[in-house]
């Protein structure tokens, strides 16, 4: 009877035991699941940008992820570089690789700093050791107004400034990079006279940048420069081609009446030639703003009928609705990339003080007002947003174009300009060029920020190279 008594004495024990053992074993693993989601939620945010961003705010489901079932939610305060926030967790069993679940999370951290880092918004630096990546004297492809140096230019500083992004490091242009990148491709450039400035910029890097420059060869197709093409032979197997289309749609002189008609839903007629392109960038906007003798058109043509007065920011945006289509029609997103440049500022602005005659130094005031009308600039980006961004990438070099006053060619756009100084300076100074710019210069940090956004992640990957 005792003996009795004692075995149900030890099977008590034990039974107590046990479900004492199993009560700290599901604590346990309680605990782990929690130190498991923290530590995956600390590898999160190890990833995001050093600098302050909105609040955090955001559900983590890992459930989304992968099928498992029964999770428990738990809620998590965060302190780090972001603000203080709250995170839903749906936590997942024990069983849950840490691995897998980073490597998920990365996404999420990705786009996290993808909204943080825009290479469009930052400063102009000025560095005395910087030296242009090619040299102006032997660059074939310089106009002689680009040629500010050639043309008698004293000063270099505006070769000298570099811009840096807020918020990321953008990574130098490599022109031998470039050259092997271009292998086998096709590039054009669209648009005025301004796009006809960078595409000189980008083909004095290119031939800069190979071992044999005889390997080029510059075709153009007539005197108008409808077409201009930078072609390198067999071994790199590239052309680099600009065509003159400052409007993108059609510009002709009327058969009855012999006016200059600008139909703005019919596309430029050397649009045939573009098709094809594996990288194309385009550019409108400074012929429409013209006015008096420079304005290169009378009446406007719309839906077959001519038409003389129109608001300009909707007359605009018809012909760049005109380029989309043709865009959407023709150009396939998996196999070219597509590129809209923002419009660069003017400096004519003799009143406010923003005009660019003697001016050697940037604009380092933000409240700088820009020349340009801002409806155009609405109009185009309002075009381009609805295009997707997975179509087409947006080059907003406006910004920081304005701040440039000082890289204009002004005067030195004539190589003649002390002949003509002693002959009337007035007249002079009153054609300074304020709107294109000298090369070396601008255009070759616009060529920057397409080197990378062709070939970098640059919202992600770059701030970290």
């Amino acid at each position: 009877m005792e003996l009795s008594s004692s075995v149900t004495l030890t099977w008590k024990f034990c039974t107590i035991v046990s479900l004492l053992g199993c009560f700290i074993l599901v604590i346990f693993l309680h605990k782990n699941d929690q130190i498991l989601v923290t530590t995956t939620i600390s590898a999160v945010l190890e990833l995001a940008p050093t600098t302050q961003p909105e609040v955090l705010s955001t559900i983590v489901t890992p459930s989304k992820l992968a099928n498992y079932s029964n999770y428990k939610t738990e809620k998590v305060s965060i302190v780090s570089n972001f603000s203080r926030s709250n995170v839903v967790v749906e936590t997942p069993p024990s069983s849950f690789n840490l691995t897998y679940i980073k490597s998920k999370y990365k996404e999420k951290a990705t786009k996290l700093v993808r909204k943080r880092c825009n290479m469009f918004e930052g400063r102009w630096v000025y560095k005395p050791e910087a030296n242009p990546i090619y040299n102006v004297t032997s660059c074939p492809f310089i106009e002689e107004k680009m040629s500010c140096q050639r043309n008698g230019r004293p000063d270099f500083e505006y070769e000298k400034w570099s811009w840096e992004a807020r918020d990321c490091k953008i990574p130098l242009l490599n022109g031998r990079d470039m050259v092997e990148k271009f292998r086998n491709k096709r590039v054009i450039l669209v648009g005025d006279s301004l796009n006809r400035n960078m595409w000189e910029s980008l083909a004095c890097i290119l031939y800069s940048s190979i071992p044999n420059p005889s390997s080029i060869a510059q075709i153009q197709s007539d005197g108008k420069m409808i077409r201009t093409m930078l072609k390198a032979k067999e071994e790199y197997n590239f052309t680099v081609e600009f065509f003159w289309s400052p409007f993108l749609v059609e510009l002709k002189k009327n058969h009855e009446s012999g006016k200059k008609v600008l139909i703005l839903d019919k596309l430029s007629p050397n649009s045939e030639l573009w098709a094809g392109a594996d990288i194309m960038v385009f550019n409108s906007g400074h012929w429409w703003t013209q006015l008096g003798k420079k304005k290169a058109w009378e009446l406007f043509e719309y839906k077959e009928k001519l038409i003389k007065d129109m608001p300009l920011h909707i007359a605009y945006k018809r012909g760049m609705k005109t380029w989309a289509k043709w865009i959407q029609k023709n150009v396939d997103p998996n196999k070219t990339s597509l590129f809209v440049r923002g419009v660069s500022a003017e400096h004519l602005d003799k009143q406010r003080n923003q005009w660019c005659y003697t001016k050697t130094k940037p604009i380092m005031d933000e409240s700088y007002k820009p020349f340009f009308p801002s409806s155009l600039i609405k109009s185009i980006e309002g075009v381009i947003k609805g295009m997707g961004e997975s179509r087409v990438k947006y080059l907003n070099i406006t910004k920081l174009s304005e701040y440039r006053i000082d890289a204009h060619p002004s005067i030195y756009r004539y190589k003649d300009w002390k002949i003509r100084a002693n002959t009337d300076i007035s007249n002079l100074t009153s054609t300074a060029d304020c709107g294109h710019w000298c090369l070396p210069g601008l255009p070759d940090t616009w060529n920057r920020l397409l080197y990378a956004s062709l070939y970098f992640d640059i919202l992600a990957d770059v701030s970290n190279s």
